[in-house]
């Protein structure tokens, strides 16, 4: 069995739901989830929108490869309205978007999968809701908390 952490996101249609629906999905295709963070009320990073997002991570137990677990995640994704991935650093607004944030302790480094994740570090609506599910103490402001 693998700890897998993934970080979900969503900032068009109802965030709140989708989120929802893709941890469901998540718990039914990928693995048991083990628990999950708040929804956390967050900007846009690294582009403009007028749309803020809703933030989650959910921590679960898989049998599942990274490579597995990528290409479910992308069936979720898909299902659950997501038309087109981020290339290039080009961001734009989704329905939802589901990362790998963390798989055990290992590191995958392919053109398209990158585990842990590069960028993690340097976002909050990632980092904030890890450290709450790995029991971790972060601030956290009553606007970032849903």
């Amino acid at each position: 069995m693998h700890k897998l952490y993934l970080g979900l996101g969503a900032n068009i249609g109802d965030c709140r739901r989708t989120i929802s629906e893709a941890i469901d999905e998540i718990g039914e295709q990928i693995g048991t989830v083990v628990c999950r963070s708040a929804l956390y009320d967050t900007e846009p990073w690294g582009f403009e929108s007028a749309n803020r997002f809703v933030n989650a991570v959910v921590c679960c137990d898989t049998v599942m490869s990274p490579r597995e677990v990528l290409d479910r995640t992308r069936r979720i994704e898909r299902r659950l309205g997501r038309r087109e991935k981020t290339v290039a650093g080009r961001y734009h607004d989704r329905a939802i978007d589901i990362d790998i944030l963390l798989y055990d302790d290992i590191t995958v480094d392919e053109p398209d999968l990158k585990i842990p994740h590069p960028l993690m570090q340097e976002r909050d609506f990632v980092m904030i809701p890890l450290r709450e599910i790995m029991g971790e103490e972060t601030p956290v402001t009553p606007e970032q908390r849903l």
